[in-house]
């Protein structure tokens, strides 16, 4: 029997800049099973960047959230085994109906934070089906309903470029230009049957913002004993600041408060391999409730990172294997088991500069059908070598981005 293919896509985008002003965080009203799938999808999240991070001596950067959320809409149509797997790897440890709920309550926090905190955010989903191909309309109604993705006609079939292009307009549009091409020639095929695709943009200025006039040259030293020349930012100001396990913490909040920057610096300068072995939510948590408000001299380089990954042998070795193999179960998309995950994409960009951040993430799964108090002296909070950096959501403590800069 001839397989098809479906592809699906999604795009996460996070810039942060300049707009807003500065209010106290505030929580959302955050239900049980929200809490639940923000915990599974952070642990999703540190378990991913580990597995990326070993035996790599690269600077790295990937959103968690974008996976999560890509998987999210992929694991809407999965059955069985199928499910389980993913259910496990993911940590989605809530019934199908009520973990789609909340990620719709996730990604709704996010778009009213910026709205109601002047900064801007949007979350945008889409899906991209083949012309006369018939999807369950359970399986879309769980789209439109919890991710808002309505259905666009394209032909993969007979005009598999066109769709392409088409595809690739919406996401470099709807991520302010920082993801150009996802889909690069030859990932598209006339068997893709569906794509979808989500996009998330944020744009925000640090709390306390750096003195470009401040910056200057000066030395990072690598992991290996080596060291380079590289622009370092410099501000001293009141922030949360934490030293344990052998790890500074700096916490360094965006100007709309929502979202921050939690900086994780070991003290030796080759202990960031040492720092990844240990990092998962439950440290991470930790060191967050251990962080006090005091003043902080910051210095910080000042860098740029994209990173790209194809996520699905990575996948396949933590325990999701049948979803990409001819036994997996997506008959919750089409009622037939002929459907699994071909590969999974993921690309990402991060610039951190003296006014706040801008980062942008896009994922791609293809599916294929085949037979203490304050200090009187400031602490000082150097990154002069390599360092893992966090980008939270503080109302529902969802990580969003994670990164390690290993060489600015």
């Amino acid at each position: 029997m001839k397989r098809t293919t479906i592809f699906i896509t999604l795009m996460i985008i996070i810039g942060l800049l300049i707009s807003g002003t500065a209010y106290p965080a505030r929580k959302p009203g955050m239900s049980d099973d929200m809490k639940t799938l923000v915990k599974g999808n952070n642990d999703f999240g540190f378990d991913i960047y580990r597995k990326l991070c070993a035996g790599s001596k690269q600077n790295l950067f990937l959103s968690p959230y974008s996976i999560s959320t890509a998987l999210g809409m992929t694991y809407a149509g999965a059955k069985g085994n199928t499910q389980k797997q993913m259910s496990k790897v993911l940590h989605y440890d809530l019934p199908q109906k009520r973990l789609h709920k909340s990620f719709s309550d996730i990604m709704k926090s996010l778009d009213e934070g910026g709205k109601r905190r002047g900064y801007q955010l949007n979350v945008a989903n889409r899906l991209w089906g083949q012309k006369g191909y018939k999807f369950l309309d359970s399986f879309l109604n769980v789209i439109k309903t919890y991710y808002d993705g309505g259905l666009q006609i394209v032909d993969f079939k007979r005009a598999t470029e066109k769709a392409r292009v088409t595809i690739n307009t919406w996401v470099e549009k709807e991520t302010n230009g920082k993801i150009k091409d996802l889909l690069s020639k030859g990932i598209l095929t006339s068997d893709t049957r569906l794509v979808l695709t989500n996009a998330i943009y944020f744009k925000d200025e640090w709390l306390s913002r750096f003195d470009p006039e401040m910056t200057q040259k000066e030395t990072f030293k690598l992991a290996d004993g080596k060291s380079i020349k590289t622009d370092m930012m410099h501000q001293s100001s009141y922030f949360k600041y934490n030293n344990a396990d052998g790890v500074q913490i700096l916490e360094m909040p965006y100007r709309g408060r929502d979202i921050s920057m939690v900086i994780l610096l070991p003290d030796k300068v080759n202990g960031i391999y040492q720092l990844e072995k240990k990092l998962n939510s439950g440290n991470m948590d930790k060191w967050i409730k251990g962080m006090r408000h005091q003043k902080v001299g910051v210095i910080m380089p000042k860098f740029k990172l994209d990173s790209s990954f194809s996520l699905g042998d990575t996948l396949k070795k933590m325990g999701m294997s049948q979803a990409f193999s001819s036994k997996a179960d997506f008959s919750g998309m089409t009622g037939k088991k002929d459907l699994f995950i071909s590969a999974v994409i993921h690309k990402t960009y991060v610039s951190i500069y003296e006014a706040g951040t801008e980062a942008a993430a896009a994922t791609a799964v293809v599916m294929t059908k085949s037979a203490a108090g304050p200090s009187k002296k400031p602490k000082l909070f150097r990154a002069d070598h390599p360092f893992v950096f966090v980008i939270r959501d503080k109302r529902t403590g969802s990580v969003l981005f994670i990164g390690r800069l290993m060489k600015p």
